[in-house]
């Protein structure tokens, strides 16, 4: 199967990164990368993709052994930490923001079979997460700190992701001031929204104006709202009805000023009961009106996927080890940010390839088994370097990976609920947790 959509993604990238154009788009000045040096552009980008948590030195020496017994081009030469300190202030950040965005321009194509959907809709979660961030003035000046109950402050950042839970792809990133409110964030992604896509949001996010933003865009959103959100909320719980399509209006206190309502302009949405297991329920408020075509049935299902983006925040931090940071600057900060999104989108990319093998594989067992993502950073690791060189043989490599990914899955084990412990973080450290795994990376 040589149409596999991972290896046509892949060759794109390979072609962009050795581009001259890519270079000229993200370096910081019009003299950057102008001179034959030791480290170009390409090789920079390259060195930072290799997931690197361990000491400088560690990392580049890994990098050099690497590249230079696997890959037989002209010889790499070994430079220093600080020559590659140096190097990275020539490079915007958003250069990874533009290689995640090649991924995501070729990944929704018509001659990609792979794509996953909910009723035709694109399944999008958007939520907020804190990055704790180096404690530095620069950092804390630009990101804010937190404090505890102690008064130990700590700096941390806000992300924000557009998050697609069907085929795990960060569509869209941000990392702002802790401070910066949660709509105002996911306002933020807008730029990416697409006709056709249905945005899930947790109990941070209604607003009459952050749905009135959506309904002038055409797009389809699920919120959760909280019991007390309102009295058209409460009399409908009291209701005991299932779903119930109401009016809502502008709060008395909201500025009109530069928007296109009034107080008396409503909004049409509909209110979902959903019962969950304990005897709790849930109020969902959605754009999607129509009880024919969307029973309030399938609501309970559609909120739960937005459990993807929680599992993504958690590979994030703990697989990736996004937070194990490589420089002590706002720069080196977004470039590692921005870096361990676009590697989590390549993973996810050489994944959902694997649909069917899994299937096979799938059905002689009793259990289904998922792709070990932990395991999976780090088979990429020195790998990554091969797949986006371009002398190196892509198939063979992508082929590699894909057996090392087969061979290690884990079993999905349904309906396991561990109960949430509320609170268990106040304090400033968080408790070692013994894992069952060892960090890959």
């Amino acid at each position: 199967n040589m149409s596999k959509n991972s290896i046509l993604i892949i060759e794109k990238l390979r072609d962009v990164i050795f581009s001259k154009e890519i270079i000229s788009d993200y370096r910081m000045k019009k003299q950057d990368f102008t001179r034959n040096r030791k480290q170009p552009f390409c090789r920079v980008i390259l060195f930072m993709l290799n997931l690197l948590r361990k000491s400088m030195v560690i990392e580049i020496d890994n990098f050099l052994q690497h590249l230079n017994s696997k890959l037989n081009f002209q010889r790499v030469d070994n430079f220093t930490s600080s020559a590659f300190v140096q190097q990275r202030k020539k490079i915007k950040p958003e250069v990874f923001n533009y290689l995640s965005s090649i991924i995501i321009d070729n990944y929704y194509l018509k001659s990609n079979q792979n794509i996953k959907r909910f009723n035709s809709f694109r399944i999008l979660a958007v939520d907020g997460s804190k990055i704790t961030l180096p404690y530095t003035e620069e950092l804390k000046l630009f990101y804010g700190e937190s404090k505890n109950q102690t008064d130990t402050s700590i700096v941390q950042g806000m992300a924000s992701v557009l998050y697609d839970v069907l085929n795990r792809l960060v569509l869209n990133s941000v990392l702002e001031n802790v401070k910066t409110g949660e709509r105002e964030l996911a306002l933020k992604h807008k730029p990416h929204w697409k006709q056709n896509d249905l945005i899930i949001y947790d109990r941070g996010y209604p607003s009459y104006d952050f749905k009135n933003e959506h309904i002038k865009s055409g797009i389809d959103y699920v919120i959760r709202v909280q019991k007390n959100h309102s009295k058209v909320v409460s009399s409908f719980i009291l209701s005991k009805k299932k779903t119930l399509t109401v009016d809502i209006f502008p709060q008395e206190r909201h500025v009109f000023t530069g928007k296109n309502y009034d107080k008396n302009t409503s909004l049409k949405v509909r209110l979902i009961r959903v019962d969950l297991p304990g005897g709790e329920i849930e109020i969902l408020m959605t754009s999607l009106l129509d009880s024919q075509i969307y029973p309030a049935s399938i609501f309970k299902e559609l909120y739960f996927l937005r459990w993807g983006i929680e599992t993504f925040y958690d590979e994030l931090k703990n697989k990736l080890k996004v937070e194990y940071f490589t420089g002590y600057s706002k720069m080196s900060i977004e470039q590692d940010f921005f870096c361990a999104v676009f590697i989590s989108n390549l993973q996810s990319v050489i994944v959902n390839d694997l649909e069917e093998e899994l299937c096979l594989k799938n059905r002689n067992t009793k259990l289904d088994y998922k792709i070990n993502t932990n395991l999976s950073y780090g088979f990429l690791k020195n790998r990554i370097l091969e797949l986006l060189c371009k002398e190196a043989p892509l198939e063979e490599i992508v082929k590699e990976l894909e057996n090392l990914f087969l061979q290690n899955t884990i079993p999905i084990r349904l309906n396991r609920n561990n109960k949430r412990k509320v609170g268990k973080y106040k304090k400033r450290i968080r408790p070692v947790v013994l894992k069952n795994q060892k960090d890959a990376i």
